[in-house]
This record gives C-alpha cells, sequence and structure tokens, in this order.
C-alpha cells in the first residue's frame, strides 16, 4: 500500500502561484507513475498531470498545459505540482495519486490517492 499526503494548498488571488507537495510512503516511490487530479465544487474529478517513474516524461490536461509543472524527487519520496496564473476555474480540491504504469496520456484514475489539499483561487 502506498500512502500518500497532500500540502499546500491555500487562498490564492488569480494571476499567482502556489506549490502543491505530496509525500509518498509505503512502497518503493521510483516503482509508481506519480499524478495530481482535482475536483471542483459540484464537478467530477479530472486529471492534471502525470509524471514517469524517473521523471523523464510528464503529460498535461489541456487546462493547465503551460501553467502548471509537475516535477518529482525520489530521494525525497515526493512529488510536486507548481502552479503559475492561476485562474478562479482552477479551485478544487487537489489529489496526488499513484499508479504502477505509465499510460504516456491522461488517466481516468490511479491505483492510491491521498485524502486531497484545497487551492482557492479568488478573482
Amino acid at each position: 500500500q502506498v500512502q500518500l499526503v497532500e500540502v499546500g494548498g491555500r487562498l490564492v488571488q488569480a494571476g499567482g502561484s502556489l506549490r502543491l507537495s505530496c509525500a509518498a510512503s509505503g512502497r518503493t516511490f521510483s516503482n509508481y507513475v506519480m499524478g495530481w487530479f482535482r475536483q471542483a465544487p459540484g464537478k467530477e474529478r479530472e486529471f492534471v498531470a502525470s509524471i514517469s517513474y524517473s521523471g523523464g516524461s510528464t503529460y498535461y490536461a489541456d487546462s493547465v498545459k503551460g501553467r502548471f509543472t509537475i516535477s518529482r524527487d525520489n530521494a525525497k519520496n515526493t512529488v510536486y505540482l507548481q502552479m503559475n496564473g492561476l485562474k478562479p476555474e482552477d479551485t478544487a480540491v487537489y489529489y496526488c495519486a499513484a499508479d504502477p504504469l505509465w499510460r504516456g496520456g491522461p488517466y481516468a484514475g490511479m491505483q492510491h490517492w491521498g485524502k486531497g489539499t484545497l487551492v482557492t483561487v479568488s478573482s
């Protein structure tokens, strides 16, 4: 089992930046693809970004491409989501997730999930 804990969510003004972190424990971190998903109020959860085992490959949803950057530090068992140019529509609970299989595309879901961290972007 992989345990995931996200931190970093808070209230930020539109146009601002925020970095989310997700610490993993329980299994060999580098054996997992890591991802970020989000769920806005009243909406379904959606894929945001994913990163391959060593960090050499990434994939982004069109809605965040060019504004968000996913990265990982396997020595620290941590994955990050740097969010720049935030918009009110980015307001959501952001979830960290892990999966053993790299798909090279968007994920409908992953095997392991964190509890989420709330990001609120004010206009």
